[in-house]
């Protein structure tokens, strides 16, 4: 499974912060429970004898919990020619060890009232077990025992590689607006591993062997390189022992070697063409901006959120209400990822308008928010969207131990979680401007157009006489 808020893996309208996409109601309830619970519970911090990392938060309100192993490997980690490395280890990591043999893990998870699931990033991959409090333990034991006893069988594997082709061609080849979403960050990483997809190319999945899952597994799945998380009805001091137990007689690894890759500074704009079946075209422009590592990346923040969360927002009135131009708009920013990422602008474009017309009510917007900034009541109702969010992010198990994994993953630190707020609180509408035009400038651009081809002319079926029957 591909990580729904890396924008690469999905689709750029089904955005993965819909969830900030709230009702009044659901606004005002969740400033009602930041109001009251302004820290979520601090997790109990660990670090095992083999170096693993272990993050236990305590939230005894309902008898439930969930268990997460975070791995620090992504397709940023892979290299030219094996572009879905990670995505496809993710997949075999299912397959069976010598205890939990082929199709027993997820079976005895839901045996045991549980769901399971994982997924790949850019930056890292997760495993989970959602299950009910009393039965922490047996995903505790089973997550340790495939860290280390994966077998990795070659039938396996040859059937397994059909299964994520036939996931590339659902999510990319059969999907005009996911080819584009691709299509822009290979040209604009020309240098960085960001350059390929998460799922990986079709030539990519063709050439992996069994022996380069084999060293990505090797390399990456050691408990140096992972964090163990559980968030739920626990004791922090009561379930320690026993994940020392698991945990700790499984070796220390190679420390990976780190991805030095570095994208050069873009120097003029990138424009492209793709041509799909498709029913209308579609518009998008990225631009190269910083990672949570800069300050600036709160700034971008509220920008995301002024200008496409909700139909309320800036580019839903102008281009969807007033000009009547497209049938969806948006912005999509994620500050939580290793390397600096893309802020990236899309459009839908409407029957009958033309493309140029969108593109330059994009542009429009933009340079509306470089020449003046919002106000203050725009400015403080995007803030209220995304502290509500993050709100209602700590209020469950699952997405609070999520906020944790990708933090600790991409090297920001749990501790960046609590100092969201105070960082958001802390932009002003100056700063939205000063973004704006330090990083959406033309020279840091990159265009991509989807232009619709019509579906080609089904193939003649054979008559019964040409097929040689009768």
């Amino acid at each position: 499974m591909l990580f729904r808020s890396m924008p690469r893996a999905t689709h750029p309208m089904k955005n993965s912060r819909h969830h900030r996409h709230l009702s009044l109601f659901s606004l005002l309830l969740g400033l009602c429970l930041w109001a009251g619970t302004s820290h979520a519970a601090e997790p109990h911090e660990y670090l095992l004898s083999n170096g693993m990392k272990v993050l236990l938060v305590e939230v005894p309100k309902a008898p439930v919990a969930t268990v997460q192993v975070w791995y620090k490997v992504g397709s940023r980690n892979e290299v030219m020619g094996r572009a879905g490395l990670s995505h496809m280890l993710e997949h075999m990591m299912f397959k069976g060890t010598a205890k939990y043999p082929k199709g027993s893990f997820s079976r005895i998870i839901r045996k045991n009232g549980g769901v399971d699931n994982a997924f790949t990033s850019q930056d890292f991959t997760a495993y989970f077990e959602n299950l009910s409090a009393d039965r922490v333990e047996l995903a505790l034991e089973m997550e340790a025992d495939r860290m280390q006893g994966l077998i990795l069988d070659n039938g396996e594997f040859q059937t397994e590689r059909e299964v994520v082709k036939e996931e590339r061609r659902l999510r990319t080849e059969d999907d005009p607006q996911g080819a584009l979403v691709e299509a822009l960050f290979a040209q604009a990483y020309l240098s960085h591993p960001y350059h390929w997809p998460v799922i990986g190319w079709f030539a990519d999945l063709d050439a992996m062997s069994l022996d380069d899952l084999q060293r990505h597994y090797d390399t990456y799945y050691s408990p140096n390189n992972a964090t163990l998380i559980v968030v739920g009805d626990i004791k922090a001091d009561t379930l320690l022992p026993t994940i020392k137990h698991l945990f700790e007689p499984i070796p220390k690894g190679p420390s990976p070697k780190a991805t030095l890759a570095v994208e050069p500074e873009q120097r003029g704009e990138r424009r492209f063409l793709l041509k799909r079946e498709a029913q209308v075209p579609f518009v998008m422009l990225g631009f190269r901006v910083p990672n949570y590592s800069s300050d600036d990346s709160y700034a971008l923040d509220i920008l995301e959120s002024i200008l496409s969360h909700g139909k309320s927002s800036r580019l839903y009135q102008s281009l969807v209400y007033d000009q009547k131009n497209s049938l969806a708009v948006g912005a999509e920013y994620s500050l939580m990822q290793t390397d600096p990422s893309l802020f990236y602008f899309y459009a839908l474009v409407n029957p009958g308008a033309k493309v140029d017309a969108v593109e330059d009510a994009l542009y429009r917007e933009i340079t509306r928010l470089q020449n003046e900034p919002p106000t203050e009541l725009e400015l403080q109702r995007a803030k209220n969207q995304v502290e509500a969010a993050h709100v209602f992010e700590q209020d469950s198990n699952f997405r609070h131990a999520m906020l944790l994994g990708q933090s600790e993953s991409i090297g920001a630190g749990w501790r960046r979680v609590d100092q969201f707020l105070e960082r958001i609180r802390a932009v002003t509408a100056k700063d939205i401007q000063r973004v704006a035009k330090q990083y959406l400038n033309p020279d840091n651009r990159t265009v991509g157009i989807l232009i619709p081809q019509p579906p080609k002319a089904a193939e003649p079926q054979p008559t019964a006489a040409h097929a040689g029957k009768p």
